[in-house]
């Protein structure tokens, strides 16, 4: 007798019992009522935000998003188009910020002469910002907001 997860026979017997259509409501989705076994229309991709302007980050260590489009940009093993003008040499021409000072450290926290193989997809971390509405509502409050109250 094989063991099947609880959790996946509950929802067999909710479905059997209640039917298709009573798992699904009063929940809210992103399919905006499309039922699963139908196709929705994909949503219109947003703008990318590019504004070039340095966004305010809301705990220590978050890492900044990119301010600017990155469409057709190459970063693989061989090319990182965002170093082109965010690595050490080229912040001088570009005045694009530098990559921090952690990107040049290994795991054990030596500095290397080059962009550490651990941040070097920048992607991994950093991500650009659309100009659309949120999808759900951010209730996230940063500490200082909660210091003041």
């Amino acid at each position: 007798m094989s063991k099947k997860p609880v959790g996946a026979i509950c929802a067999v017997i909710l479905l059997l019992v209640s039917g298709p259509l009573a798992a699904q409501e009063g929940i809210a989705t992103l399919r905006k009522g499309t039922p699963l076994g139908e196709q929705s229309a994909a949503p219109i991709m947003p703008k990318v935000s590019n504004q070039d302007l340095l966004r305010t980050r809301n705990y220590p260590e978050q890492p900044p998003t990119i301010p600017h489009s990155i469409r057709d940009y190459r970063v693989d093993l061989r090319s990182n188009k965002c170093l082109a003008c965010h690595s050490r040499k080229a912040t001088g021409e570009t005045q694009a910020p530098m990559v921090s000072v952690t990107h040049y450290m290994d795991r054990d926290g030596q500095f290397l002469a080059t962009i550490s193989s651990r941040r070097y997809f920048c992607l991994q971390c950093h991500v650009p910002q659309f100009e659309a509405r949120p999808l759900v509502e951010n209730e996230f409050v940063d500490i200082d907001t909660l210091l003041e109250k």
